[in-house]
């Protein structure tokens, strides 16, 4: 009785599981940057505000209202020759308690010749004991152009909340003219709390993010370096194999925030989305 009763769970919670997708590609028509073909399935949206002068603007809506253990949403965007895409999201996204498998969350981002894309997504929020593996894999052009952010928030702060454990696992695959130019995979598990303490790995912060620059080089670096006083935690930047990146730890999600549009707006000259201004 007690098998057939931890079978019917499993099942039911495996059948209210969120799965969402979103694929499209973008193309230069006459000029313009237009919508390919799109296609959508269950909680995961895209939405396309308004007409821009330079480019075409992307948000991405998840109905469901967050992540939960055990959701999965899978996301392959393609900006074609000489397009240029920026995407963000409607609002932060958080990440619920996971009692059994790991929310999945994979993002395929691919820019052809001479194409400019910007994945400027707001915060991902962890509360405390979720879960969740996700995989970024970047494939540019040799003179495609990249902005991307990410934003991770171990609990929030002002309302009093920490992130003692859980999991949290980035794996990042950057390709560029076909040739891998970088790969990282960041793993946090088991007492995420006591190791976020530690001086080596945040010092106590509970914001830690990734700004992505390509192509970049050392006058990027130092264009962002100016801004050093302005910083309200702490920004490293460096420049190698083509492109530039800076990491940011904060004691709050507000810092952080600050800091990476300073140095997203001082890293190019594409604009930052009008949701980020808010």
């Amino acid at each position: 009785m007690r098998t057939e009763t931890t079978g019917a769970a499993s099942s039911t919670f495996a059948d209210n599981r969120a799965r969402g997708a979103v694929k499209f590609d973008v193309r230069l028509q006459d000029g313009v940057t237009r919508r390919g073909v799109l296609h959508e399935s269950d909680s995961l949206r895209v939405r396309f505000p308004s007409p821009e002068d330079d480019g075409l603007s992307g948000v991405f809506v998840n109905t469901a209202g967050g992540i939960a253990g055990g959701d999965r949403f899978d996301i392959d965007i393609v900006a074609g020759e000489g397009a240029r895409l920026t995407l963000t999201t409607a609002a932060a996204e958080k990440v619920y308690r996971a009692p059994g498998p790991a929310a999945a969350l994979n993002i395929v981002l691919k820019a052809e010749a001479g194409a400019h894309l910007s994945w400027l997504p707001q915060e991902t929020i962890l509360f405390d004991r979720a879960r969740i593996l996700r995989r970024i894999d970047i494939d540019l052009a040799d003179d495609a152009s990249l902005l991307l952010c990410e934003i991770v928030v171990f609990g929030r702060a002002a309302m009093g909340e920490k992130m003692l454990h859980g999991e949290f696992v980035d794996r990042w695959r950057l390709r560029r003219g076909g040739r891998l130019v970088f790969a990282e995979t960041i793993r946090l598990d088991g007492d995420i709390g006591a190791k976020l303490a530690q001086p080596a790995i945040a010092k106590g912060g509970v914001a830690i993010g990734t700004a992505l620059i390509v192509p970049g080089d050392e006058a990027v670096v130092e264009r962002i370096r100016e801004a050093a006083d302005s910083f309200g935690g702490e920004v490293g930047i460096s420049a190698w194999n083509g492109f530039a990146m800076a990491r940011f730890c904060a004691q709050d999600a507000a810092r952080l925030r600050a800091d990476m549009m300073t140095v997203l707006g001082r890293a190019s000259g594409v604009p930052l989305p009008r949701l980020w201004l808010n």
